[in-house]
């Protein structure tokens, strides 16, 4: 028996982010292609509908040409609400709010990508639920709905039947989670390798990275974190960062945390979990190792720091986010 093709409606708005729309549109699509091309019939009907007639005007200056919104009591079986510039507009028409309030009720599950949670939290799709946005307006999102639960470190985030995901691009991510929950992780990465992206960043992975996040403007210690990126198993006491930068101590401690916000040890612990997040998903080195290579100088220290920072122990990371599936170990 032949199952009927999911509807995955994307709603976009005046002024919506381009990307938010055809990242998404563009994953399901070549699931379809992908699927067509193995002699299956095409998973997916997506469409972009608005609640505006004609052209709609993305952020980037391209206009979308929307289907018209369908009634609200017809059934779907997905709803994504785009984000961008015009979703505060849009979150202030009750008649656009009380839409996908009802049309989610017809909805097997509802997403938002980047700003478009504020849409989902306006509807009330959000209240005591955990969502995430894009992460300059998690503090906005908590601050104007007190009734969500913001957490501003995922990409993406599943409540229920409501995902939310983080900026932009983590549209791209949460569309390929959709598909892999649908059709399976094999489907998901080839459309991952079709699109030629990064598959799969996990919904826990943090929004930026540890070093992305020490950049500011006029960096004065980029070449140090260049340094420290080279050296994680060496020594990296502030007495070895501040030679290194040609300071003080106590002038490298107080300039550091002024540059970045944080001080060098959390800093350096930072880095280090990050770079063993990503031994721990791309390789299949024992935790052991994962731990020596990163600078931890024992599992038990790089343990305490994952449930710090994630919550979960190195090895239930690996089980959940490595690329093999969480495979047991099988280098030395």
């Amino acid at each position: 028996m032949k199952k009927t093709p999911r509807g995955i409606d994307i709603y976009a708005f005046p002024d919506v982010q381009l990307l938010d729309v055809a990242g998404p549109l563009q994953v399901f699509a070549s699931a379809n292609e992908l699927s067509l091309a193995a002699g299956s019939r095409a998973p997916y009907v997506p469409r972009v509908i608005a609640a505006v007639s004609g052209e709609i005007r993305s952020t980037a200056g391209l206009g979308l040409v929307a289907h018209p919104l369908p009634l609200a009591s017809e059934t779907a079986d997905t709803l994504i609400i785009a984000g961008g510039r015009g979703v505060h507009a849009a979150s202030r028409e009750t008649a656009q709010v009380a839409w996908i309030r009802e049309r989610a009720q017809r909805c097997r599950r509802v997403a938002s990508v980047c700003t478009g949670a504020f849409l989902l939290a306006a509807a009330g799709l959000l209240d005591k639920r955990r969502a995430v946005t894009h992460w300059a307006h998690c503090e906005q999102l908590g601050e104007r709905y007190p009734a969500v639960n913001v957490d501003p470190a995922p990409i993406f985030i599943r409540d229920g039947t409501v995902w939310t995901s983080a900026g932009v691009t983590a549209g791209i991510d949460l569309a390929l989670a959709l598909v892999e929950d649908d059709l399976g992780r094999a489907l998901a990465l080839e459309v991952a390798r079709e699109l030629v992206v990064f598959l799969k960043r996990p919904g826990g992975q943090a929004q930026f990275s540890a070093t992305l996040s020490l950049q500011k403007a006029g960096d004065r210690f980029g070449e140090l974190h260049a340094w420290i990126a080279e050296n994680m198993a060496s020594d990296l006491s502030v007495a070895t960062l501040a030679e290194r930068a040609g300071m003080s101590e106590r002038s490298f401690v107080r300039h550091y945390r002024a540059q970045t916000g944080v001080t060098p040890a959390r800093a350096i612990e930072q880095l280090r979990l990050e770079a063993a997040r990503r031994l721990l998903g791309d390789t299949a080195f024992p935790i052991k190792r994962v731990a020596a290579r990163c600078g931890f100088g024992s599992e038990e220290t790089m343990r305490r720091g994952f449930l710090r920072s994630t919550g979960v122990t190195p090895q239930a990371y690996r089980e959940r986010f490595s690329a093999n599936g969480g495979e047991p170990d099988v280098q030395p």
